[in-house]
């Protein structure tokens, strides 16, 4: 990996607050899945958690693509993690007062994700304008790195603070790190292309501007073939991945709250090493290797299908952790390749928009499942069929018609 990068301060800057944010992000996430558990007792109502998570997403998604277009994105980041950091807080608040219930619980979650639903599209969209297209890779790789990479401490975070403060102050941590982006997207220096910006200001209303990503969108063939493939492995993934495994564990592993814990963080080291590779065997990222990746990552879910005992937990682990940069770092290449600079927001939350459709489905669908099967079986479905149609997927448009593919179109 090329580090010469760093010597731009303003990617330090930015990737320092993405990690302090997504360390605040992923302690906060087992919070509410853990309160969620503790409370009720119930894989149903954990299930809710995760989908008042993803279901803001698909009211605002596309919205907040679109203001993010056109407006200064660095007001509107510093703005929404400010005004964050009290309503995360009022968790612990509410606690301490014995008024945490489970449906405050959901309120909160779904206020935090609306409101991520305009500062993600935003952040995404400035990424692109402090970096050029030959550093891409390397940038993504990194950011990456550090922000999965956080996996790795938040094991000494949750089972600390479990064993001392307890797990409530996870939204403490969380209202800190908030701040702590919040300085360091302030220090960040970057020229907004104010052409695109005049643009969007010309248009007489958000939903114009959507209905004008819309009509160009339908002529991208490699955008769309993207965006399929994404929504189908996603939404086999999601479920097992978010919910499944935590229950899983709990049920066949003793302190299985704390032994999750530990082995996010041993995703975290896998994530860690697999974006420290990345760039040395790619350098431009394809839909070759966006399906590559995800074969690994079905092999992954299957072998988790079929733990009971830590060492297979640990394999299955490793081997998602390994396969799922790759294809998600593919994926974010491809969109900063294809996408114009006044499209970079919608764009990107068309894409956040598709994400969370996958994942409320997957959570509404197999949440209801988990009730009368068991989460092995469901590992197994889901991993056999995400190996399935990446199997067809490839057959289907690599091998049909040699030198007419969709990895030939994405670089012509």
């Amino acid at each position: 990996m090329n580090l010469k990068i760093l010597k731009n301060r303003n990617i330090v800057f930015y990737i320092s607050g993405a990690g302090a944010s997504n360390l605040g992000d992923v302690v906060s996430g087992l919070a509410f899945l853990f309160l969620a558990y503790d409370l009720t007792g119930s894989s149903l109502h954990t299930t809710g958690i995760a989908i008042s998570q993803a279901l803001p997403y698909l009211v605002f998604g596309l919205i907040g693509g679109a203001i993010a277009d056109g407006v200064n994105k660095k007001k509107l980041l510093i703005a929404i993690d400010l005004i964050r950091i009290p309503i995360i807080f009022s968790l612990v608040l509410f606690y301490q007062f014995g008024l945490l219930g489970y449906w405050y619980l959901i309120v909160v979650s779904f206020i935090i994700q609306t409101l991520g639903c305009f500062f993600n599209p935003a952040h995404r969209a400035v990424l692109p304008l402090i970096t050029e297209e030959a550093d891409r890779t390397t940038v993504n790789s990194l950011l990456d790195t550090v922000t999965r990479g956080v996996q790795v401490l938040s094991p000494i975070v949750v089972v600390g603070f479990m064993h001392t403060i307890g797990e409530i102050h996870f939204f403490t941590l969380d209202a800190i790190t908030y701040l702590i982006s919040a300085f360091f997207i302030s220090k960040i220096q970057m020229k907004e292309d104010h052409l695109s910006l005049a643009k969007s200001k010309k248009r007489s209303h958000v939903f114009h501007s959507i209905i004008e990503f819309s009509q160009w969108l339908k002529n991208e063939v490699s955008l769309k073939m993207l965006f399929i493939v994404t929504f189908i492995m996603v939404f086999f993934n999601t479920w097992v991945w978010q919910v499944g495994l935590l229950l899983q564990i709990i049920n066949t592993v003793p302190n299985g709250e704390e032994w999750y814990s530990v082995l996010m963080g041993w995703y975290g080291i896998a994530v860690v090493v697999t974006n420290l590779l990345i760039p040395f065997f790619w350098k431009e990222m394809t839909l070759r290797i966006y399906l590559f990746g995800s074969i690994i990552w079905g092999v992954g879910i299957v072998i988790l299908g079929f733990s009971s005992h830590l060492p297979l937990y640990i394999i299955g682990v490793f081997i998602t952790a390994v396969g799922l940069p790759i294809a998600g770092l593919s994926r974010v290449y491809l969109l900063q390749k294809l996408l114009p600079k006044d499209k970079l927001g919608r764009g990107f939350s068309f894409n956040a928009v598709l994400l969370y459709f996958s994942n409320v489905v997957s959570l509404g669908l197999f949440g209801y499942f988990s009730s009368f099967v068991s989460t092995h079986v469901l590992f197994i479905g889901c991993g056999g069929f995400m190996l399935l149609f990446t199997g067809i997927y490839f057959f289907r448009f690599f091998l049909k018609a040699p030198g007419e593919t969709p990895y030939s179109r994405l670089n012509s």
